[in-house]
């Protein structure tokens, strides 16, 4: 499915369900999103994270709906389904979709600007070497006896200051390859909007139209 419409999928899907209190359907949503997650193969740890790291909020805003309110234990199943709905259904359009190819369809479907989406990679690719550049920092730190902590702001203002000869670096790359906004530009990677990617779209939102109206009116 075309990277725009999955992501614009997946929001609308997330919006929706804020605003409905269907249990079974968020149940519905978390496990056609484990599913989809499934099909592309994750690590044993990436699904114990997905399934653990929402226990503990979804668990505590159950409980305080059992305890302090009178809404009952429908609404804590519709709290507790939801938030497992947010991460399957979100990680579903992350977990099957490359940043790159997310970029490049928004340039290219989307309209957003040329400078925005080259800009976002090339941070985006620049987080593996901030991450080098804090340890390196850290152990320039410890060879002098200063213990950089996580939480020191030493660490993060000279992180920050390489970061921006980075980026000075990175525009004058740009700048040197021949990127100039606004002028037309070819593509490496063509991303189209097929008519079976509308199709599943639509065919996804009024799915979900039908489940909700439909147990809803039950």
């Amino acid at each position: 499915m075309n990277p725009s419409l999955k992501f614009l999928l997946a929001v609308l899907i997330a919006l929706e369900i804020s605003f409905t209190s269907t249990w079974l359907v968020n149940l519905g949503l978390a496990v056609i999103g484990l599913l989809i997650i499934l099909s592309s193969r994750p690590t044993l740890k990436r699904l114990a994270m997905l399934f653990f790291v929402p226990l503990i909020p979804a668990l505590a805003l159950a409980v305080a709906i059992l305890l302090q309110s009178n809404a009952g234990t429908h609404f804590a199943l519709v709290l507790f389904t939801r938030i497992y709905a947010y991460v399957f259904v979100g990680s579903a359009a992350t977990l099957t979709t490359t940043v790159t190819d997310l970029v490049m369809s928004l340039e290219q479907n989307a309209r957003i600007p040329s400078k925005f989406a080259y800009g976002f990679l090339g941070a985006f690719n620049l987080l593996p070497k901030i991450v080098s550049e804090v340890n390196v920092i850290r152990a320039a730190g410890n060879m002098r006896g200063q213990v950089l902590h996580i939480w020191s702001p030493q660490l993060y203002f000279k992180a920050i200051l390489a970061s921006l000869d980075w980026s000075e670096n990175l525009a004058e790359a740009m700048t040197s390859h021949g990127f100039t906004e606004g002028a037309p530009r070819t593509y490496f990677k063509r991303i189209r909007i097929h008519w079976w990617d509308w199709l599943i779209f639509a065919g996804s939102l009024a799915l979900l139209q039908i489940a909700l109206f439909g147990l809803h009116l039950r």
